[in-house]
């Protein structure tokens, strides 16, 4: 899950619109192949480059969502869900530069307390099941069903897209769960006997003796993570080249959101996820999934292959050259796979060979 920066602008961390209308194959091919058609949108209403805020009731009252639709395509709506938790949709800024040319309609969404959205600086708001009927509030307010709804989250947010399609399934096309594990108990074992066993043991040692003086806020603690971790695991882009959308989303992370619910460790989950385990719920789903991993994550690849097997109609794809931010340093391949998941779904096709 991705967690905060801190100090200059690299310093990161981890963890991980309109109406729908029926439509021919021939209108589909057309929405791909002529630009007009995929920004035309709603010609009633003045245009406001697809934003839409979406009022949301909640135990505490009604607060505000952001949400930004690009491109418009009846057939194929991705709704994308950050990771975090507490980050912003702006890291998915990369999806610009691949989705339009094939006709894929995505739609920015910033959770609350996230970006663009209402803060209620309200720990008891930084829930699972709430933000759940969240995703299903919005998901009405953006008219997404069945024939058009494809659910993307990335790390934080493939925790969140799994728990809506676990209770929500009938309102899916499609299922993309990116770069997270469906087990935080098992996640914390692969960060402590896989990926902390790979640090040079002084600097591995270094790091534990921080965070059991609970000393996360120590600028030292940044220091051994960034070269020893975050560039190994979290994106592999030199630090210095390191893409501007990613290091302004997470430049905007909530602390709260993020603590509440992950804690504050890299190696350890004690937050309100801590025991958050759906593997034996997998088979339950039947909407197509996509799995999607890299061989460099922190969170084990071999899992995210796993998943594909235990739903109904998976399919996994996983990044050779790819961390956890595989959409930027193996982006040819997450995004070939995500684009070929989506068209194919699209046909008709349940089970995706990639």
């Amino acid at each position: 899950m991705l967690k905060k920066l801190l100090g200059s602008a690299l310093l990161l961390t981890l963890l991980g619109g309109a109406a729908c209308t029926p439509q021919t194959k021939s209108e589909a091919s057309a929405v791909a192949s002529e630009p007009s058609v995929y920004f035309a949108g709603d010609t009633s209403a003045v245009k406001d480059g697809g934003v839409q805020v979406i009022p949301i009731s909640t135990p505490k009252g009604k607060f505000n969502i952001w949400t930004k639709r690009f491109g418009n395509n009846p057939r194929m709506k991705v709704l994308l869900l950050n990771g975090g938790p507490g980050a912003t949709h702006e890291y998915f800024e990369c999806m610009e530069s691949f989705l339009p040319k094939d006709g894929i309609e995505f739609i920015y969404y910033d959770q609350l307390g996230c970006g663009l959205s209402d803060n209620p600086k309200d720990t008891a708001m930084w829930s699972l099941p709430r933000y759940v009927e969240e995703v299903e509030q919005v998901r009405k307010a953006l008219n997404l069903n069945k024939d058009n709804f494809y659910l993307l989250g990335h790390s934080w947010g493939g925790i969140l897209a799994a728990e809506y399609a676990l209770k929500y399934q009938q309102n899916l096309k499609g299922l993309i769960i990116s770069n997270m594990m469906m087990s935080v108990p098992a996640y914390g074992k692969y960060a402590d006997n896989v990926l902390a066993k790979q640090m040079k043991p002084e600097v591995l040692a270094e790091i534990r003796q921080i965070e059991a003086k609970n000393d996360f806020e120590n600028p030292r603690y940044m220091e051994l993570l960034m070269p020893n971790f975050y560039v190994e695991h979290i994106c592999r882009i030199p630090l210095d080249k390191w893409p501007e959308p990613l290091t302004r989303s997470l430049g905007k992370m909530n602390q709260s959101l993020y603590v509440t619910m992950q804690g504050p460790s890299e190696f350890g989950v004690a937050g309100k996820l801590l025991h958050w385990d759906r593997t034996k719920d997998l088979p339950k789903l039947s909407v197509p999934v996509l799995s999607i991993g890299g061989k460099y994550d922190t969170m084990d690849p071999e899992h995210m292959r796993w998943i594909a097997t235990q739903v109904q109609n998976g399919t996994a794809l996983i990044c050779p050259k790819g961390s956890h931010m595989s959409l930027y340093d193996d982006q040819q391949t997450y995004m070939n796979g995500l684009t070929k998941f989506i068209l194919a779904v699209d046909k008709g096709e349940k089970k995706v060979a990639l």
